[in-house]
Parts: structure tokens; C-alpha cells; sequence
């Protein structure tokens, strides 16, 4: 049985419902093909919206930034975004135009993680959900950078879902006498070669986990 997401007054697809999806797997597949979400949130009256690496762990997600980020303060409605932009539709005419996209957007109200246990384990999903191996290689964060670090918990219980494939949608209309080209234009982003830092001492090599993503598909 598919595990669907519940429909609320903040998450329910009013417009382009054939987008829409309830699947929570396809909201678990939007999240871990990312690792950079859009934080928004009402500072002071005013709207923010913040770009932040994130980490799924189940039904959680996790956010952290600085201590002196208001955006990260906690205890504060916001709106959490991703969105893979797979390619643009090109249609017969401007008006047909459009993108096949996968988006996700979270509501709610996320927490501060305060136990020490939680935070270090969330900082360690956040770590491996962008380079998977990084958080067993590089040096852990000590008390210090712990204590300057904010991490928040955000639920995935109130999310909605847009996903767009496919062709123009004027394939069968007058348009299609016009004998324009349509189609799509797909986009696909690939990790590049590892670039040392100009600092590091000769000799030291590319670490397995890192020189195997080379090539490799993002998004």
C-alpha cells in the first residue's frame, strides 16, 4: 500500500493537480536527489528566504546554519523548498512553454536540537546526505564548533509535491500546424573532477568516496 501524504489546507494541489502527487516516496526521492533547500521564513514582519544544505533522516529533515541566524532560530512557522529542474519544454508557442521540474515544499514549525547525541548524529546525516564517506574521513566538529553550530529538526508530515514530465501539451492543438519545432530540452548536472586545495601538501591522493562520484549524476 502506498504510503500517501496527508492533503491539508496549506498542502493541497489547487492548481495543475495532474502534477500533484501524494506519494511520500516521491517526496523521499525529491529530497535525497538534493542536498540544498530554500528556507523561508517571516523575520521581524518581513519575508526571508535562506539557501541551506540539508539532510533527510525518515521522516525528518534537518537544517542547520550558524547560532547568530535568526532564519535558524526555531519555533517559528516556515517553508521548506526543493526543487531539479530536469529540462525545459518548448512548445509551438511562448504561452505552451514550461519545465519539467520535481519539487517539494515543507511545512511546519521545526524544532532546536538540543541533545547532544541528536545533534551530532543530525550533523552526521546532514554530512553524508551531500558526500556520503566524508563524515567518517574528515575531522568531527569538536565542542567548540558544536556550540556555534545550530541544527533544526523539521517534520515531513505537512509537504506537497509537484512533479512535471513529458512533452509540450500543444501537440494536438491548431498550434501544431505551424510547423515550429517543439520538444524538450533536458538538463542533467554531473559532479566534476575533484579540484585539491592549493594548500595541500603533494602526495596526498583523492579519497575513494570523493574520486568515485566523478562523473557521477546530481540531482
Amino acid at each position: 500500500m502506498t504510503d500517501r501524504l496527508p492533503v491539508t489546507d496549506l498542502t493541497r494541489h489547487r492548481r495543475l493537480r495532474e502534477q500533484g502527487s501524494l506519494d511520500r516516496a516521491d517526496l523521499d526521492a525529491i529530497l535525497d536527489a538534493g542536498f540544498v533547500c530554500h528556507l523561508g521564513i517571516v523575520i521581524e514582519g518581513r519575508p526571508v528566504v535562506v539557501p541551506t544544505v540539508y539532510g533527510r533522516e525518515g521522516r525528518e529533515l534537518y537544517l542547520h546554519g550558524s547560532v547568530a541566524s535568526r532564519s535558524l532560530a526555531g519555533g517559528t512557522p516556515v517553508c521548506v523548498t526543493v526543487t531539479h529542474v530536469d529540462g525545459l519544454v518548448l512548445a509551438r508557442s511562448v504561452f505552451e512553454h514550461g519545465v519539467n521540474y520535481r519539487s517539494a515544499m515543507i511545512h511546519g514549525v521545526p524544532r532546536k536540537v538540543t541533545d547532544p547525541e541528536e545533534k551530532l548524529a543530525g550533523l552526521r546525516r546532514l554530512t553524508e546526505h551531500a558526500t556520503p564517506g566524508q563524515w567518517s574521513y574528515a575531522r568531527l566538529p569538536n565542542r567548540k564548533e558544536l556550540a556555534a553550530t545550530t541544527l533544526l529538526a523539521l517534520s515531513l508530515d505537512e509537504a506537497s509535491v509537484k512533479i512535471r514530465t513529458g512533452a509540450p501539451d500543444d501537440g494536438d492543438g491548431p498550434d501544431a500546424s505551424l510547423g515550429l519545432w517543439a520538444g524538450t530540452l533536458p538538463l542533467t548536472s554531473t559532479w566534476g573532477t575533484p579540484v585539491p586545495d592549493p594548500a595541500l601538501p603533494p602526495g596526498i591522493p583523492v579519497p575513494e568516496h570523493i574520486a568515485r562520484r566523478e562523473g557521477a549524476g546530481q540531482g
